[in-house]
């Protein structure tokens, strides 16, 4: 198996690297369009009192408000311009690519090839702004009633402050989503979970001196400190070697003859991921629990009581009712994420096509029920890894308030986001060396 360390100094060979311009130009524009991301993070949400804003989410850090402060890389906590983040886009995919596979409507137009996907991310961006209007509206009902010792969250409430909260953060989700689809044509990698990976990574330095201070204070004890660091460590491996682990299928093509020479005769493997799905389930996941909850959660602030109070406390780190979700969204969107991204069906008609068989297995349907009986297993272990790494995190924060940045699910998005970077770089690399072969060849 190969580590990421050796497959980034294989695809970082600065002679290769300096000849590849689109890479450059990619990596480039990766970058910028990060950078701009960053600096939205910072531009505040108007009539919002910082100081009292930043109490009232310090005494809900450790609720499901933490988690969505998490996946807008800090900006919920300031309340800025990307406070929503990507979630809404995120939320609104997932309904799309459900109606995919339930209404024959969409159904068809996932058939229909590039137009269909075409018209499926229309609707996709369309919903977005309606959830992001919503969730928008229902913030800023929320933080009109959120006060604290230092006061009023929100300076002068009213309709123009509800109207401005709404376009405000309803044009930095949508500008988000075109930025998410900008980096996936233009740049490196998926835009959606590069603009989540970054938010991620910008916070981690915060995380570590949150969680050192915490020590300082003797709010943690040594011993769970070098523990915590023990136990990331060990996240990180057991993350890349799951994301690298795959099922090899020997795959045989029979000999043929083409006048008088003969050809094929060949072997090669069918590469099946043990998690095929990746970061997928525990993004999505989140996603569909975060959307009730963020209300829910910040209408509890005014409410204080009553069935909201007992559905946010329910939903708690640790709490039986948060993982039970949790642990079946993920195995749910496991198998539906992989059931999208592999077709066995189509995988052994294209193998029976061009010749090619599974040896000991009859080409046609037998294949097809092999590929299932084989990815059914690998995606059960699958999602049983992603429901191990994303929950055993969770009671630590319950126990101890360890930062959501140290947990699973952002160390498993880091792993994830840097393997699948590094291959897009590696694949970029080897077509720019095929490239100037092919060249090399035709001036001969």
């Amino acid at each position: 198996m190969v580590s990421p360390a050796e497959m980034l100094a294989s695809s970082l060979n600065m002679s290769s690297f300096n000849k590849a311009t689109e890479l450059k130009s990619r990596i480039w524009f990766t970058l910028m369009a990060l950078v701009v991301y960053r600096l939205g993070t910072y531009i505040p949400v108007p009539g919002i009192d910082p100081v009292a804003l930043g109490q009232i989410f310090k005494s809900h850090a450790g609720g499901i408000l933490g988690m969505f402060d998490m996946f807008s890389g800090g900006a919920l906590m300031r309340m800025t311009l990307f406070a929503l983040g990507v979630m809404p886009y995120i939320t609104a995919s997932i309904i799309v690519q459900l109606l995919s596979g339930i209404l024959p409507a969409f159904e068809a137009m996932k058939k229909e090839g590039q137009s269909g996907q075409m018209r499926l991310n229309q609707y996709s961006r369309y919903l977005t702004v309606a959830f992001a209007i919503m969730q928008s509206y229902g913030m800023a009902v929320a933080l009109e009633a959120m006060t604290s010792s230092g006061g009023s969250a929100v300076i002068m409430p009213g309709f123009f402050f509800r109207l401005s909260t709404v376009i405000t953060l309803t044009g930095g989700t949508v500008f988000l989503m075109w930025l998410g689809e900008q980096i996936t044509a233009r740049g490196i990698g998926n835009g959606v979970s590069m603009i989540i990976y970054a938010g991620i990574v910008a916070n981690l330095p915060h995380a570590v001196a949150k969680t050192l201070e915490m020590g300082r204070t003797e709010a943690l004890p040594a011993w769970f400190i070098l523990f915590i660091l023990v136990l990331t460590v060990a996240v990180l491996a057991v993350c890349v070697f799951f994301e690298r682990a795959q099922r090899r299928i020997l795959v045989n093509y029979p000999k043929r003859q083409v006048g008088n020479k003969m050809y094929g005769g060949e072997a090669s493997h069918m590469p099946l991921r043990l998690n095929t799905s990746g970061v997928i389930p525990p993004i999505f996941a989140s996603s569909l629990l975060l959307f009730p909850l963020t209300l829910a959660t910040v209408f509890d602030v005014q409410q204080k009581g009553g069935w909201l109070s007992d559905l946010v406390a329910a939903m708690g780190h640790g709490q039986p009712l948060f993982m039970v979700l949790y642990a079946g969204l993920i195995i749910f969107f496991s198998f539906f994420y992989t059931a999208i991204v592999f077709n066995p069906a189509e995988t052994a008609e294209n193998l029976r096509k061009y010749g090619g068989f599974v040896p000991g297995i009859r080409p046609g349907n037998n294949t097809a029920d092999y590929f299932d009986y084989v990815l059914t297993r690998l995606t059960v272990m699958g999602a049983a890894y992603l429901c191990g790494i994303c929950l055993l995190p969770e009671l630590l924060m319950k126990a101890q308030s360890v930062p959501f940045y140290l947990g699973g699910t952002s160390l498993l998005i880091v792993v994830s986001v840097t393997i699948d970077t590094i291959s897009r770089i590696q694949s970029h690399l080897i077509a720019h060396q095929y490239e100037g072969l092919i060249k090399k060849s035709k001036l001969k």
